[in-house]
């Protein structure tokens, strides 16, 4: 699907937006069924990790380095900061990928899901950004919060968001906002600070299995997707980075490497998959991920959307056992999915690019 192409799809579906297999139709639960599944637990774990939620955070958590984030990085470093929020620091550029450091992930930072591991740091503590990355619209990927304090903070970065995100930004007066559908791209050659970098880092919006929602008014009104960016470096082969933002396991996987290339990094989604009646066409379960990783020739990985807020069904520490017995089950090791503790900063290895499972 092109950015024509779904724009003019959106334009005859009264603004709505689809999945690339246009069967797999998301969001549209009846309100009762919402109310069932909420008192019967389907959105809280239904048990405490090993020990309780403060042992789990503290085993889980570490100290930001605020002196190595400082500084900017030729080669790729990566910084979890929770949940979906990552620091990717490559070519010269700070990028923040679907920031979300409130207590809640949901309505005016207080109501939704509670945050059970403190945010690692504060909008304020971040490094100059130069470019911000919203996947779609759900509470738990953009966090008004989250956006206000970077903007307090006086960071003026490019957001780059999906396709009928933008009024949400102009609402509240940010400014330097791109809107992006399916395969489009932009390049980033210039910091925040307005000086022009030696090398450009390409990005692309992927599509991904999901949907939208921000209000009990506008489903599917706004595009989801992910992220690739591609570092071209003298003399070298292409270095690519994959956020593929939320998603249920498809087809999509395999065009996306098809049409961009293996991937060499992947910022691979391993929680919020339980019950599965309710989740499996949104989000995959660890067994999807490394079909995901397989799909996609990922090189390496790290493991995103997890642990952080309460979302689900499954215990804060049963994701990391269970992609444990995913990677076993396809005869691969546990290190091709690095399990980053909140806060953790690690730089990414420039490996052979024929080193792929």
């Amino acid at each position: 699907m092109d950015s024509r192409f779904s724009m003019k799809r959106a334009q005859q579906a009264d603004a709505l937006f689809e999945n690339s297999d246009p069967a797999v139709v998301i969001g549209k639960f009846p309100w009762y069924e919402m109310v069932w599944r909420s008192m019967r637990g389907d959105f809280r774990p239904l048990a405490e990790p090993a020990g309780g939620y403060a042992a789990f955070a503290r085993a889980w958590s570490v100290p930001v380095d605020h002196a190595r984030i400082a500084l900017r990085q030729h080669e790729p470093v990566v910084t979890w900061l929770g949940h979906v929020t990552i620091l990717l620091q490559v070519g010269g550029l700070n990028i923040l990928i679907d920031p979300t450091l409130a207590s809640f992930a949901g309505p005016y930072g207080r109501f939704g899901s509670p945050r059970r591991v403190p945010a690692p740091l504060q909008p304020e503590q971040l490094p100059p950004i130069d470019v911000v990355l919203i996947s779609h619209n759900h509470y738990d990927h953009l966090c008004g919060a989250t956006i206000a304090g970077l903007l307090a903070a006086g960071q003026r970065p490019r957001f780059f968001v999906p396709l009928g995100l933008k009024a949400w930004f102009d609402a509240r007066q940010v400014s330097q906002v791109t809107e992006m559908a399916w395969w489009d791209h932009a390049d980033l050659s210039t910091s925040a600070t307005g000086a022009v970098l030696q090398e450009t880092v390409r990005l692309h919006f992927t599509p991904a299995q999901h949907w939208s929602r921000r209000t009990p008014w506008d489903t599917n009104a706004s595009l989801w997707g992910g992220y690739m960016l591609q570092w071209q470096r003298d003399g070298a082969a292409t270095w690519r980075f994959l956020f593929p933002g939320d998603t249920g396991y498809s087809a999509d996987f395999k065009a996306i490497r098809e049409r961009l290339g293996a991937v060499d990094f992947l910022a691979l989604p391993i929680g919020a998959y339980l019950p599965r009646d309710f989740m499996k066409n949104m989000h995959i379960n660890p067994a999807d991920a490394v079909q995901v990783m397989l799909d996609l020739g990922a090189k390496q990985a790290m493991g995103v959307h997890w642990g952080t807020f309460m979302l689900t069904q499954e215990a804060f520490d049963q994701p990391p056992r269970d992609l444990a017995a995913g990677l076993r089950q396809r005869g691969l090791g546990d290190d091709l999915v690095w399990l980053l503790r909140h806060g953790e900063t690690r730089a990414i290895p420039l490996a052979d690019p024929d080193s792929r499972p």
